[in-house]
Order: C-alpha cells, then sequence, then structure tokens
C-alpha cells in the first residue's frame, strides 16, 4: 500500500506494530485509538490504517484537535446551516461529512471541550449527527481514529477526559513505541532518510562516521524520529561533509550523550570524562567510548544480566551486545 515504506524499523516492536496495524485496518471497527510520544508517527500509523482497509478510496481527514479554536470545533467537524451564527451566510458541510465512507483522523483527540466529546460519543454510538443549527440529523459511514501522547486514563482521572468515550475509543489500541526503546532502528531509520534526502536534496550522504552511530545509539531522542529526520534534513542543507560527522551534532545532544549536561560554559569536556579542561586536542571517539564503557558496567552491575540491562538502558539485547563487544566487555 501507499504508506507502507513509511514505518521504518526492524525492531520486533514495530514488526508487532506492522502486524496490528495490517489486522485492524482489515477489520469492520470503527474506533482506533493510537497512542505515543510526540514525533513517533502516530500520523503515519493512521495513513497506514486507511490505506490498508476497505475506506482507501474514500477520504482521509486529518484534524488537529489542538490546533483548532475550541468556539470554532464544532462547526468544524459538524458543518452548518444557513444563520446558524452570525457570518453564516450558507450552509456548509463539515469534515465528518467529508469523511463519509472513509476515515477520519482526530489527532490529540484529548484537547476536545467536553461538550464536543459528548456530541462525538453520540456520533460513535449513533454515526449520526446534526449540522450547526440543523433540525434533522445526518448517517455517515466514517471510521474514526483518534490518536494522544498521553495515557487517556489519566486524564478521566483528573476529570478532564468523558470515562465513557474513552471506553468507546478504547476498544482497539495501538501503541508506537518511542525511538529510545527500539535499538539499533536508530540506524536504520538514519539509513532510510540519508536516501530520502540524497534524493531531494541531489546530494549524496550514505555514511556516519563510526562515533556518530554511538552517539545516536546512546541519544534519548526526546523528540523520537521526527527529532532524527530533523537532524538529518539539516545536516544536508548545511553540511558539505560526504558524510555524516561528530562535528555536525548539535552541542545540546554532545551534552546528554557526554553526561546529561556536564560540560563547562565553553562545551569543553571535564575530567569526568577522563579528559582534563584545556588539556589540549581532543580525542572524541576516545572519550565517547569511555562514556559508554563505564555506564554499561555500571549498568550490568546494577541489574545482573544483559535482558534487564538493556531494557533499562532503552535499547535491545543486539544492540547491547554490539556495544559489549565492541568495548570489550565481559558479561
Amino acid at each position: 500500500m501507499a504508506y507502507q515504506g513509511e514505518i521504518v524499523g526492524e525492531h520486533t516492536s514495530m514488526v508487532e506494530t506492522r502486524r496490528l496495524i495490517s489486522r485492524v485496518a482489515k477489520s469492520p471497527t470503527r474506533t482506533v485509538l493510537i497512542y505515543g510520544e510526540t514525533g513517533t508517527g502516530k500520523g503515519l500509523v493512521a495513513r497506514m490504517l486507511h490505506e490498508e482497509s476497505d475506506r482507501a478510496k474514500a477520504e482521509f481527514i486529518d484534524v488537529n484537535c489542538a490546533a483548532i479554536p475550541a468556539n470554532l470545533m464544532e462547526s468544524e467537524l459538524f458543518g452548518f446551516e444557513k444563520g446558524a451564527f452570525t457570518g453564516a451566510l450558507a450552509k456548509k458541510a463539515g469534515l465528518v461529512e467529508a469523511a463519509n465512507e472513509g476515515t477520519i483522523f482526530l489527532d490529540e483527540i484529548r484537547e476536545l471541550e467536553p461538550v464536543l466529546q459528548a456530541k462525538l460519543l453520540s456520533l460513535l454510538d449513533t454515526q449520526e449527527f446534526r449540522r450547526v443549527g440543523a433540525v434533522r440529523s445526518q448517517k455517515v459511514d466514517v471510521r474514526f481514529i483518534a490518536a494522544t501522547n498521553r495515557i487517556l486514563s489519566g486524564e478521566v482521572k483528573a476529570g478532564r477526559f468523558r470515562d465513557d468515550l474513552y471506553y468507546r475509543l478504547q476498544v482497539v489500541a495501538i501503541n508506537v513505541p518511542p525511538l529510545r526503546e527500539r535499538g539499533a532502528d536508530v540506524l536504520v531509520l538514519s539509513e532510510y532518510f540519508m536516501r530520502k534526502f540524497s534524493a531531494r536534496y541531489g546530494r549524496t550522504i550514505r555514511s556516519m562516521e563510526p562515533a556518530v552511530r554511538d552517539i545516536f545509539l546512546t541519544y534519548h531522542w526526546p523528540g523520537n524520529v521526527r527529532e532524527l529526520e530533523n537532524l538529518l534534513e539539516r545536516i544536508f542543507i548545511l553540511e558539505d561533509d560526504r558524510e555524516v560527522l561528530v562535528a555536525h551534532i548539535p552541542p545540546r545532544i554532545m551534552r546528554e550523550v557526554e553526561g546529561g549536561g556536564s560540560f563547562d560554559a565553553d562545551d569543553q569536556p571535564t575530567a569526568e570524562f577522563g579528559v582534563a579542561p584545556g588539556a589540549g586536542i581532543l580525542d572524541f571517539h576516545a572519550a565517547t567510548q569511555a562514556f559508554q564503557r563505564r555506564l554499561i558496567e555500571r549498568a550490568l552491575a546494577a541489574h545482573g544480566g544483559v535482558s534487564l540491562t538493556a531494557e533499562a538502558l532503552g535499547i535491545s539485547r543486539h544492540a547491547l551486545r554490539h556495544q559489549m563487544k565492541k568495548l570489550e566487555i565481559i558479561g
């Protein structure tokens, strides 16, 4: 299908996610809930659910619930009749109507106001809605995909989200794992984006310095896949080298990789990494390896096994084994 190639990854969590998407897409369910941190690709999952379903020939309507003002959301979703309010000079169909026989994707669903949550629940139950100012209801056939970067059960407990709507949406849930839990997928994705940007910008950058690979495997990636993609695109735009170098990596990333902000004001490594300030030319690769070795050895001592250590570090067992072999760590 059109979006199959966009969900890239070889980690077992992503293989399972793709399998679940394919199964849910072909099912008759009218509601799907997607969980995932910002930048993990929830929109791509929603697109894939649409493209692999029997609704693929109809419309896919993408609605960012956080981007539309609350006072406009009802008329945007349901449309309105002529004269329904000041400025309603002609009737207008809403996004729900436009998605008939297709899919509507409600991103950041938790941002919906309580009144609209109630109207959405009614629509999910009956597949009927009324335009603003209308007397009669209209029937639609729509699959609703909702997404959120927060666990909705917590929003329910806090009184910000209706429990009945939560249970209605929760029938089928898909969790998109964060990049830090996908091990060596960060390298698979890097290669994918480098091919993509090589074609887009007419340049060829297909390789990375070994130290860059280590950095990418160690970094936390709070912005997930989107952050990785943006970083690599920036390098393609601004740098002239034919490979991705350590010098291209922003200081904020280096600070975390080198120890959570243990650089001084001049971004010089401290003695924490075996390099004293003012020591002259620095061997960055050696300093990075020293940090990784200490980090892994401490984690192994604390957790007592490769599987638990890999889980604690947020990488796969394969990635941890690879790092241990490279750094000559016995465990």
